[in-house]
């Protein structure tokens, strides 16, 4: 009895996890029409950041204390796994393919890597070099260096830049993890409480970068292009706040107490996957044999650098996956890996 309940939490967690990779990866199919219709990408940023924030005051009230207990921590996830990342993603998308720009990302393992290896000097494995190698040379089929680079130069640098504010945040949580309120039996601060006020740091930062007082509203009353097809700009934006945002983070919190964080890392690395998928279907933007094959040899170089990392030695935070496998919020208190995409 015992142990098929433990099977049905499993497979319960399998599905909240599956749920929250599918959630994550449709937003940027979703914001590319938005941004294609004449929004600025801050613009759709601010939307989707705020819209999220006011949701999530409830549970920012909750757990008021993280204010007072985890300052450093709450400023960090929403300056650089919010703000940061959404910023350079949203942008980067408007330029390049959103497949791509989210494998881009996928660089963030390695770049975690190159951090500790040859700035904090610590040793890492054999394993970890291999996933750094492969997650580099699929990112060099993915852009097709032997085309010149087949991409629009900046939107690729947009790309990086978002993964570079997911290594800063990682960065900062290891140094904030070695205080004293972080040692033997200290309480770990509540994955919803960060991510809630994590996004109310990030509407805050993004409210005075976007300046969203200069935004055409009539816009959202109108209708964006995806395909061909003309769908309603405000549910696009519902889209985006309640299924990318608001689900995907519930759930995957849930997925991760449910399984283990090497387990829902797996199945976070399918969020590639699924908005590369959703936005050949839905967008028609398709990748070559080379590039698909690229993609999958820089999700599995991801995954290896990722898993091979060492921890951080009592921190808050631990190198994981972002959207599945970049550095962010992880290792069973925050949501796998996820900076929100």
């Amino acid at each position: 009895m015992h142990a098929s309940s433990r099977f049905q939490g499993r497979g319960a967690g399998l599905g909240l996890a599956l749920l929250s990779a599918f959630a994550f990866g449709g937003s940027g199919v979703a914001a590319k029409p938005l941004i294609e219709a004449g929004l600025d990408p801050l613009h759709v940023v601010w939307l989707r950041v705020a819209g999220a924030a006011v949701i999530m005051l409830p549970v920012a009230w909750r757990h008021r204390n993280l204010v007072r207990e985890r300052p450093a921590l709450l400023a960090g996830f929403g300056l650089f796994a919010v703000a940061g990342v959404q910023a350079f993603y949203f942008a980067s998308i408007s330029r390049i393919p959103v497949g791509v720009a989210l494998l881009v990302e996928y660089l963030a393992p390695a770049l975690v890597l190159g951090w500790v290896r040859f700035v904090q000097r610590r040793p890492v494995t054999r394993a970890a070099a291999v996933g750094v190698v492969l997650a580099v040379g699929g990112l060099a089929c993915v852009v097709e260096v032997w085309a010149g680079l087949s991409f629009d130069l900046l939107g690729l640098l947009l790309a990086l830049g978002a993964a570079c504010c997911q290594v800063g945040y990682f960065v900062l949580s290891d140094h904030g993890g070695q205080d004293d309120r972080s040692g033997e039996g200290a309480e770990p601060p509540h994955p919803v409480g960060v991510i809630a006020y994590g996004l109310i740091v990030g509407a805050a930062v993004l409210t005075v970068v976007a300046r969203p007082w200069g935004m055409d509203w009539a816009l959202l009353g109108g209708s964006a292009g995806m395909n061909g097809n003309e769908v309603p700009a405000w549910l696009l934006l519902g889209w985006i706040v309640l299924l990318a945002t608001v689900l995907a983070y519930a759930t995957g919190v849930v997925s991760v107490r449910m399984l283990s964080p090497q387990v829902a890392g797996v199945v976070a690395c399918l969020e590639a996957v699924i908005a590369t998928g959703l936005a050949w279907v839905l967008l028609g933007e398709h990748l070559s044999a080379p590039q698909l094959i690229g993609g999958f040899v820089v999700l599995t170089g991801a995954f290896i650098a990722q898993s091979a990392a060492p921890k951080p030695p009592s921190g808050p935070v631990a190198a994981g996956a972002g959207t599945g496998a970049v550095a962010g919020p992880v290792e069973g208190e925050l949501s796998h890996g996820r900076a929100p995409h």
